[in-house]
């Protein structure tokens, strides 16, 4: 988003910086803003790991995510997308993070607003029956 280390948004007093979000890239960053909902900080990464492309960890900004986890952070929230590359970058960075005691999330996934059931591949189905909420 910017040229600078620390874009406005994770330099605002406003934000809670134990908690980071993890995006692919500026643009997942964005769409997160745009909800208003999420006030934490985030790490954009930049891209995700894709062997087939020949992008492995050290492509993407895994090193610098992990020299922020020695601050005082609670909670890092994976939001790569659901891709293969998304789910192998989400599976890589937790194996990274949950031996230092910090809490790890993964975005839900499941059927889409205004979605057809039957439309759905399985993978998506199945996680939205895991992930289902009481009401």
């Amino acid at each position: 988003m910017t040229d600078s280390d620390i874009c406005p948004i994770c330099s605002s007093d406003k934000r809670d910086k134990k908690q980071i979000m993890v995006v692919e890239n500026s643009r997942d960053m964005s769409a997160y803003e745009h909800t208003g909902k999420y006030s934490g900080v985030y790490h954009v990464l930049h891209g995700a790991i894709s062997p087939m492309l020949g992008i492995g960890p050290d492509d993407i900004r895994l090193k610098e995510l992990m020299a922020r986890l020695k601050d005082d952070i609670e909670e890092v929230i994976i939001a790569t997308n659901s891709s293969l590359e998304g789910e192998t970058t989400a599976t890589y960075i937790t194996k990274l993070i949950k031996p230092l005691g910090i809490k790890v999330s993964r975005i839900a996934s499941g059927v889409p607003v205004g979605g057809d059931i039957e439309n759905i591949d399985e993978v998506t189905l199945l996680r939205a029956l895991d992930g289902r909420i009481i009401l």
